[in-house]
């Protein structure tokens, strides 16, 4: 159900559109502080979880606004900005726009997490200005949560967790790529630490009083090598050898690995888990070290599609020019992975991509350039544009906020049939002397 569905009279129908025309006049006056908001985060890049003065700039940007906020929520470096319209009694609809502002190790922002911050920003700031300008049929919250840690830990799991969007009833956010595409598939992922111990020795001298943990780090990796002939083609497995040593002339008591896994969906990361488990405990029985399968912040989940939202959202965004890729190599496509998958699964949402103006691939120093330039401003606000008018088109068409849910009951209770049985398989550490759990 799109924004062109008939509504309940032409008045509401004109109202909309005004208020549409507002979200965008708003953005474009605030362009130059949204751009300077996004610059400041762009030049002082944060790790996950300590995204500082990424809080401090976007908490103090909406308290200058005259929004509710409250700095520091649940998490360090997480907030939550709120806004409720005037009018009561009929039944309230609290809509969410998602900030994320961490960075990559070496790069900064070569996945422009300062772009999605200013694009979950405009659209609320858009968002609101439309509504207190023109009285909305309902009663509407506009809740703004910055959720750290995208890049690694999982912030927005901590954060469902915790039970901050409980009250939340559709969320939004958008995140920059190569094309415009109202929906690509993100893929559940499983980060894992895979620790082997042995024995110190004389490399030389004497050997055989040793247990080499590189070798099992060695064995391991090829275990997983030779594995990938029986991967399907939508698994993803990828890592690095963290520590493997000290000196070449002493066996390493101690090695260390870290192992991306990524599958289209819960049911099958539990079977590449288990897989993935066996070649690592394999490798410390083969050479007789003790193993720690250690995991790694949040499991992030796939995100769910809601076809409601997509339509709407892609019908407003060609009104602004925006041009949606029907590349089906694209748009089959497996993408990366994002915690906002996890949000999807609690509420219903939207995680579409946008152009910025390069052809620079995410996670490179090119993309990085790319986050901070001037071109890319024109791309994000439009974006930001076409999420606060989606929005709006969940407030003021009757039943869309339904079909959403609908749509969204739907995906998760067929997701949830599929990996009905899943959810603790893989896991936990195979069995054995040879393997521990962390």
């Amino acid at each position: 159900m799109g924004p062109d569905r008939e509504l309940s009279s032409p008045d509401t129908g004109h109202r909309l559109e005004q208020c549409k025309q507002r979200v965008c006049d708003t953005i474009e006056q605030e362009s130059e502080q949204l751009h300077t908001l996004s610059q400041d985060i762009w030049k002082q890049p944060e790790l996950a979880y300590q995204e500082h003065k990424a809080h401090d700039l976007l908490t103090g940007f909406f308290s200058s606004k005259g929004w509710s906020v409250q700095p520091h929520y649940h998490l360090a470096t997480a907030f939550r900005a709120e806004w409720h319209s005037a009018n009561t009694g009929s039944p309230l609809l609290n809509v969410c726009f998602l900030c994320e502002y961490d960075a990559l190790p070496g790069l900064g922002h070569g996945c422009g997490h300062n772009l999605i911050a200013e694009v979950g920003v405009a659209a609320a700031l858009g968002l609101r200005e439309a509504l207190e300008s023109a009285e909305p049929p309902r009663e509407v919250k506009i809740t703004v949560l910055g959720t750290p840690a995208e890049e690694e830990g999982g912030g927005k799991v901590d954060l469902i967790n915790a039970g901050a969007f409980d009250d939340i009833d559709v969320a939004f956010m958008a995140h920059p790529a190569q094309s415009d595409a109202g929906y690509l598939p993100d893929v559940a992922i499983h980060d894992v630490t895979v620790k082997y111990h042995g024995k110190a020795s004389h490399a030389a001298a004497y050997p055989w009083e040793g247990i080499n943990a590189l070798d099992a780090a060695i064995l391991a990796y090829n275990n997983l090598s030779v594995l990938r002939q029986q991967m399907k083609p939508s698994w993803r497995v990828h890592g690095v050898i963290r520590n493997g040593g000290v000196k070449p002339n002493i066996i390493p008591s101690y090695a260390e690995l870290e192992f991306y896994l990524r599958a289209p969906s819960l049911k099958d990361l539990s079977i590449l888990n288990e897989k993935a488990n066996a070649c690592f405990t394999a490798a410390g029985t083969a050479t007789g070290c003790k193993v720690e399968l250690c995991p790694v912040g949040n499991d992030y989940f796939n995100v769910l599609p809601n076809k409601t939202l997509v339509k709407a959202f892609t019908e407003n965004g060609k009104k602004l020019g925006m041009q949606f890729t029907s590349d089906e190599l694209v748009l089959n496509a497996l993408t990366g992975s994002t915690d906002f998958g996890n949000v999807t699964f609690v509420v219903p949402g939207i995680h579409p991509y946008f152009y910025i103006g390069s052809d620079a691939l995410n996670h490179t120093e090119e993309y990085t350039k790319s986050a901070g330039s001037k071109d890319a401003q024109f791309y994000t606000l439009r974006t930001a544009k076409s999420l606060a008018m989606t929005a709006l088109d969940v407030i003021f068409n009757p039943d869309m906020m339904d079909h959403v849910r609908e749509d969204w009951k739907t995906v998760k209770q067929t997701e949830e049939e599929n990996n009905s049985g899943s959810s603790d398989r893989g896991r936990e550490s195979s069995s054995g002397a040879a393997s521990a759990s962390c």
